[in-house]
């Protein structure tokens, strides 16, 4: 399956993974997909650290980076705002609403309830456009494919910077006018988002949004466009090839690898998940966004609620609460943390792991010895309900069709 986004990047399937974990876009790229390293949460200095050590085991494949670089939030014109000094602006009502939400639940609150998950107060805000550059300048010391923005229209500097290393730019859209707008700007790639997307998504199913975004740049020059939100199989990737899409821009699917940094708890709720459980709340960053529903997006939907405050004031007062519980470890906080995730279950992964006859996702402990270079990353299962698979066996067995399956395991069964 080779499409012209497999020319533009220099890999072997149009698929790109996105994740805020590097090892699982080290192993997608390495796979022959590309891997897209979700940057914003990082400080230059870390993000440092997370590339040279992709750059050390991705075995020279290609892959990029994401940045969040909102074209409408409140301090798109300040400067130097530090996290400290936003989180002053948190109104206690809001404080307090947090505080008594997770004592309700049994859940000690973190003792800063402000100021970022890693308690970072002297840090720039990565939502200020300097902040996001400053990000960029570190990934062009790497030899990245890609640079892809979401939330508007990527500011001129980045087109700039990334045409002037021959790198790409893509841009997230959640509908056909912000295509137009983004293909007007200069953008290379547009990533056609539907409503069924994790994280920060409109409500225009992928389905109607893939061709409506295709008929509307096309007067205008030819962009390869990539369909996401709710892709969770090889038969629903394949129709979004049929619609006209370019290749496929991957998220939620990936929370559930080995590979991946999602607590057990958060893994076993997103499984279990059916495609009616999650919703679109501003309660974690102050913009919609698709999350699991939970006694957290109900809470802030509640009649007394504050009200979610605007970005980046509720990722402020949200994420530290969100990763301590994360952190805790203990089962009962499973039932209140929102995991940002598309409304497509993991479920039917599995399902269509039976379908399929694949003896090397068999649930089964009997399975067969594993042969081929995914085998190295590949666990084997002990029951249907707790076993997370690889990255790259999502890659090469579950999101891809039968005729790259083929192309791709072909050595493994082949033994």
């Amino acid at each position: 399956m080779k499409t012209p986004l497999c020319e533009m990047l220099g890999i072997d399937f149009p698929l790109i993974a996105f994740s805020h974990c590097r090892d699982v876009v080290a192993s997608v790229s390495r796979a022959g997909g590309f891997g897209g390293l979700g940057a914003t949460a990082f400080t230059p200095d870390q993000l440092e650290v997370e590339l040279k050590w992709i750059d050390d085991h991705i075995d020279g494949r290609p892959y990029g980076i994401d940045v969040l670089i909102p074209e409408n939030v409140s301090i798109k014109e300040e400067k130097g705002v530090t996290v400290g000094a936003l989180a002053e602006r948190i109104p206690q009502t809001h404080k307090d609403f947090v505080r008594d939400l997770l004592a309700k639940h049994g859940v000690e609150p973190p003792r800063q309830l402000e100021g970022g998950p890693f308690g970072r107060p002297d840090v720039e805000s990565s939502l200020q456009r300097d902040a996001a550059l400053k990000l960029l300048e570190v990934a062009f010391h790497h030899p990245i494919k890609l640079i892809a923005n979401a939330l508007g229209v990527p500011p001129q500097s980045m087109l700039d910077t990334g045409h002037a290393h021959g790198v790409p730019v893509a841009a997230l859209v959640g509908a056909k006018e912000h295509a137009v707008r983004q293909v007007q700007a200069g953008v290379d790639i547009i990533v056609a988002q539907g409503g069924e997307a994790g994280g920060h998504t409109g409500e225009v199913s992928t389905l109607v949004l893939v061709p409506e975004v295709l008929r509307a740049i096309k007067p205008i020059r030819d962009v390869p466009v990539l369909a996401a939100g709710g892709i969770m199989t090889g038969r629903q990737m394949a129709a979004c090839m049929a619609l006209g899409a370019a290749g496929v821009w991957t998220g939620s699917v990936w929370l559930a690898t080995t590979e991946s940094e999602t607590s057990e708890i958060f893994r076993q709720k997103m499984i279990a998940a059916r495609s009616r459980d999650t919703v679109r709340s501003k309660c974690r960053t102050g913009k919609y966004s698709r999350q699991l529903r939970s006694a957290w997006t109900d809470a802030w939907e509640g009649p007394g609620s504050p009200g979610p405050l605007p970005m980046p004031l509720q990722s402020l007062i949200s994420e530290p609460a969100l990763h301590h519980m994360s952190m805790s470890g203990t089962s009962r906080c499973g039932g209140i943390i929102p995991q940002g995730v598309g409304s497509g279950p993991l479920s039917p992964v599995w399902e269509r792991d039976r379908e399929w006859g694949h003896p090397q996702l068999s649930p089964s402990p009997a399975s067969s010895p594993i042969k081929g270079r995914a085998g190295a990353l590949r666990k084997e299962p002990s029951n249907f309900d707790a076993c997370p698979w690889s990255s790259q066996e999502t890659l090469e067995g579950l999101p891809l069709p039968p005729a790259v399956l083929y192309r791709a395991n072909a050595r493994k069964f082949a033994a």
